[in-house]
């Protein structure tokens, strides 16, 4: 196997990269948030019928602003890592083969042996690398060619690497 393909200097394209790197990291504070949020509108309105509401009652809303709070987090940190990373935006590349993955961006440049790989994630946009449990780097789906894509995700199946998302 051997994938080569450019990426143009977006301005747009590390957003999305910083966007999908950090969502993977934060998915869990929307989980909480909602669950908070759950035990705090529930536990209003149990204790609602109770004598000792009005003594429960800061601890029930204050999970449930903690829980509103969280699930905010994760969108609040995904604009900004948006906004910020804007100004990165270089051309760059990939050259994928059976033995690793060569990225380079401006004038640097850095790989990563398939050997390395724990697994691989499949969004719409990108395919998620990780290297142990960290998200190591993406490769971007869209600026492949079909033909190129199928033969990513052969490859990923073959090895094992493939996790549905």
């Amino acid at each position: 196997m051997h994938i080569r393909f450019d990426v143009p200097a977006d301005p747009a394209y590390p957003g999305r990269v910083a966007a999908v790197l950090s969502s993977v990291g934060l998915r869990r504070y929307g989980y909480a948030g909602v669950v908070l949020a759950l035990l705090g509108v529930i536990g209003l309105a149990l204790s609602q019928g109770f004598g000792w509401a009005d003594q429960v009652a800061p601890l029930y809303i204050a999970l449930l602003v903690g829980g509103v709070l969280a699930m905010v987090y994760a969108p609040l940190v995904r604009w900004r890592a948006r906004r910020r990373s804007g100004r990165y935006a270089v051309e760059g590349g990939y050259d994928i083969t059976d033995d690793n993955i060569m990225m380079r961006s401006g004038t640097e440049s850095g790989g990563i042996a398939w050997e390395g790989v724990s697994q691989v994630v499949e969004t719409p946009d990108f395919w998620i690398v990780y290297v142990g449990r960290m998200a190591a780097t993406v490769i971007p789906r869209t600026l492949m060619t079909d033909a190129d894509d199928q033969t990513l995700r052969t490859f990923l199946t073959d090895r094992a690497l493939l996790q549905p998302r």
